[in-house]
């Protein structure tokens, strides 16, 4: 049986197919609103924290994969620059470094307009996208910040799609 034919109304708002799904897969998760879901979602590097929120205002299901890093301040502008090759070897979201929270963050956003519904396996294409983008580009980011190696050097690790669970 397919995830969709699990859900016999189109009704559902796109955040309690979330927290279905986020069930389905043993993630912790906290529903904060009616609106928004966070939860812990397990990596092979570390436990990404995803943040998903439905604005009904611009009809948008919007995605953040977070994880902690403290790259030295010497090494942020190399940190950008890696982080600028990742995005551009990506169509699905990108990374943007949120340096006063010490975050690097994965960011997308679903435009749903028109009354459009995300069923839930494109929801858990969603998630499952963020988790192997932060998996496949985070030995990069560790590399260029803690290593000093170049960003071309590090990228080189990061050729290859992740794969995995999500």
């Amino acid at each position: 049986m397919s995830l969709s034919e699990e859900y016999l109304s189109d009704d559902l708002h796109p955040i309690d197919i979330v927290e279905t799904l986020a069930q389905g897969h043993a993630w912790e998760f906290d529903r904060v609103t009616d609106d928004q879901i966070a939860m812990a979602v397990e990596g092979q590097w570390r436990t990404y924290s995803l943040t998903l929120a439905w604005s009904a205002q611009d009809e948008t299901l919007r995605l953040i994969c977070t994880f902690e890093m403290e790259p030295p301040e010497g090494r942020i502008s190399a940190l950008y620059d890696v982080m600028n090759r990742c995005n551009d070897m990506v169509w699905t979201g990108a990374f943007t470094w949120w340096g006063d929270q010490k975050l690097m963050v994965w960011r997308y956003g679903l435009c749903l307009a028109g009354g459009q519904v995300a069923g839930p396996e494109q929801i858990d294409r969603l998630i499952s996208s963020a988790v192997m983008a932060a998996e496949r580009f985070y030995p990069a980011f560790q590399l260029v910040t803690w290593a000093d190696h170049t960003p071309e050097a590090a990228m080189k690790v990061a050729i290859a799609e992740a794969y995995g669970r999500a």
